[in-house]
């Protein structure tokens, strides 16, 4: 289903359109690291329309009007539909390791090394990333009720996109002042060579 597209500018704006379809939980099923990513993919060939569990039947609905493309079924290759869901950890099993919070794509998780962390349930996307990485399985997956706020699915999408995006910003910041600061202690180590 390639897409070909005139100019770089009006693919940038179809992705855009596209992405802002996915449901932004930045959970990887589909094959992509993000939802940005599988727009990308989408729009270049190289992935389908039904590839997205957490958008389900009616996500795949709207990549299919977008597209003008038939809809399908959700392919079973890459999960199934869930009902939303939220991380919750069991917090006396909690040993502060930190690694759900380097796991987490929407920074959804408080706490510190070796200290009990805790679930913002209210910006969790249920992407179920921090399952895995939890050496002492204190995390569980809870189901939200359909009222469990007044945000519509396109506002939860933007919010958790917006996270994302600036998680992805900060850690872009962090590895250029961390090469900064490699650059820097290799230029005294230089230094104090040269001065012996």
């Amino acid at each position: 289903m390639k897409v070909e597209w005139i100019n770089t500018q009006a693919s940038n704006t179809v992705v855009e359109q596209l992405n802002a379809l996915l449901p932004q939980t930045q959970c990887g099923q589909c094959g992509f690291k993000g939802c940005r990513p599988y727009a990308e993919a989408m729009i270049e060939g190289d992935a389908d329309i039904n590839q997205c569990p957490p958008g389900g039947d009616e996500g795949i609905a709207a990549l299919a009007d977008f597209l003008s493309v038939p809809t399908k079924p959700l392919n079973p290759a890459f999960g199934i539909h869930k009902p939303k869901q939220v991380a919750f950890i069991v917090e006396q099993d909690c040993i502060g390791c930190v690694k759900c919070i380097a796991a987490c794509p929407v920074d959804a998780i408080l706490g510190a090394a070796k200290f009990m962390h805790t679930v913002i349930a209210s910006e969790c996307t249920g992407c179920e990333l921090c399952i895995a990485p939890c050496p002492v399985d204190c995390i569980i997956m809870q189901p939200v009720s359909a009222d469990a706020d007044d945000l519509s699915k396109r506002e939860k999408s933007a919010l958790a996109k917006r996270r994302y995006e600036a998680r992805c910003s900060r850690k872009k910041q962090d590895a250029v002042e961390k090469a900064e600061r490699t650059k820097q202690k290799k230029a005294v180590l230089a230094n104090m060579k040269l001065a012996k």
